[in-house]
């Protein structure tokens, strides 16, 4: 297997080895944990490199990943001694505010997008952390604060332009390749590298809301109860929210992507849940609403986190969550699913858990490799509390937890029909470096 030197084939973008100068940088994505050596770095300056780049690792043998914005937690990007598909270069959004419509580029990251169709009041559904890439985001399914209003990413996904296992370029739509179009819509990247993301805008404004309170998580089992019971009945403009960290309170609270004054009914109702400690209510830029958790996300921290889906939280569960103030490292969340999230039906797109009430998130960060195994530890103790009412997990926020980690994001239906459309579309499994769906 080659180590370096020349890669064969022509390339317009740069081709990095071990010894080059970006190297390192290229090789380093989100996650501090992760550290492997790719064989070669390809920076594509374009769809003829991710093409070429793609044939080159299948006559070579090597290993293939892809590289959007490196948000991975497990760092599917960068594969030992393979061969990494890098898109950083290729970024650009181009949006057509009179159709509402963009195009984006595979490599491209939220906040790019957010930039480009802000200036016309438009968006649509693209996660919380302005860094991320949209090609990692969108494939799993896509939350983020407009989803109870208007969907996933995926479901505003107008088409896609793929480069197959074979270095092909293909369109994918609801009348081209509609199997493809289905199955991108959810399945992560088992399929191909999309270099280009048609997706529908929406006018939305540019003016949002924050509004939350700290309780003393001791006495909060009544206000979480009934915060999260109001959930499934709240504006869809609102997402609600609940967050309890280490040694911290209690906080619940809403993103509202609106005029803030129309928010005033959910602010009345987050005020009436008893005395706080602390209260917080501020109108917010939309752009700057998914810039919030830049820093708090940011690049070089050591992390690991768990997650599940689910339907029902009884006092049990709630208890459970309540408690993880009382570990000593880590930050848990219930976020808010419903509204146009569950209107679709589960089997239209490769995204199946249509019907989940709330996503839970636990997860830590740290910058001592000795910390590792203990954090990560406790948030594997703090997860396995809500495990009990757990019905599956996000696909996006999934460890390296293997086959039945995979069969959790996707339940047996749906699992089954990526399996076929993996040995039609990828039956080598050349795209194995992600949540991984193996020809059937």
């Amino acid at each position: 297997m080659p180590t370096g030197g020349v890669l064969p084939g022509r390339f317009e973008g740069e081709v990095l080895v071990p010894d080059s100068p970006d190297y390192d940088v290229a090789r380093t994505v989100w996650n501090g944990t992760v550290d492997r050596r790719p064989a070669y770095v390809v920076r594509c300056a374009g769809t003829d490199d991710v093409r070429a780049a793609v044939r080159v690792a299948r006559e070579l043998g090597l290993p293939l990943g892809v590289r959007g914005g490196g948000h991975s937690a497990p760092g599917w990007a960068v594969p030992d001694g393979g061969l990494m598909i890098d898109l950083s270069r290729m970024r650009g959004v181009d949006v057509d505010p009179g159709a509402s419509t963009a195009q984006v580029q595979g490599g491209a990251l939220l906040g790019s997008l957010d930039a480009a169709s802000q200036p016309y009041g438009l968006a649509t559904t693209a996660g919380i952390v302005s860094h991320t890439g949209i090609g990692g985001l969108a494939l799993g399914g896509g939350v983020g604060w407009l989803g109870r209003e208007l969907g996933l990413t995926c479901d505003n996904a107008l088409g896609y332009e793929v480069v197959t296992a074979d270095g092909e370029l293909v369109r994918a739509t609801a009348d081209e390749h509609p199997d493809l179009f289905w199955g991108l819509r959810g399945g992560g990247g088992n399929f191909g590298v999309v270099t280009r993301f048609d997706l529908t805008l929406h006018d939305v404004g540019t003016k949002a809301l924050v509004a939350e309170v700290d309780l003393d998580p001791a006495r909060g089992l009544d206000a979480l109860r009934t915060w999260l019971a109001w959930a499934d009945d709240a504006p869809r403009r609102a997402t609600l929210i609940a967050e309890v960290r280490a040694g911290g309170p209690l906080t619940l609270g809403f993103v509202w992507v609106g005029p803030p004054d129309d928010a005033a009914p959910v602010v009345a109702r987050l005020d009436g849940l008893g005395a706080a400690l602390a209260r917080r209510v501020a109108p917010i830029s939309y752009v700057d609403l998914q810039r919030q958790s830049d820093v708090g996300a940011g690049h070089g921290f050591r992390r690991y986190a768990k997650s599940h889906y689910v339907r029902e939280l009884p006092d049990a569960a709630l208890e459970a969550f309540l408690a993880h103030a009382e570990a000593d490292v880590g930050a848990a969340s219930l976020v808010a699913y419903g509204g146009a999230i569950a209107d679709v039906d589960p089997g239209a797109t490769a995204f199946a858990h249509r019907d989940t009430r709330f996503e839970y998130d636990v997860g830590a960060k740290w910058e001592d490799p000795a910390d590792d195994e203990r954090h990560a530890a406790t948030c594997r103790r703090l997860a396995a509390t809500i495990e009990p009412w757990s019905v599956g997990v996000y696909v996006n926020a999934l460890g390296a937890e293997g086959a039945a980690g995979v069969h959790r994001a996707y339940g047996a239906a749906t699992y089954a029909r990526l399996q076929a459309l993996k040995s039609a579309w990828d039956p080598d499994n050349a795209f194995r470096l992600n949540q991984n769906i193996p020809p059937a």
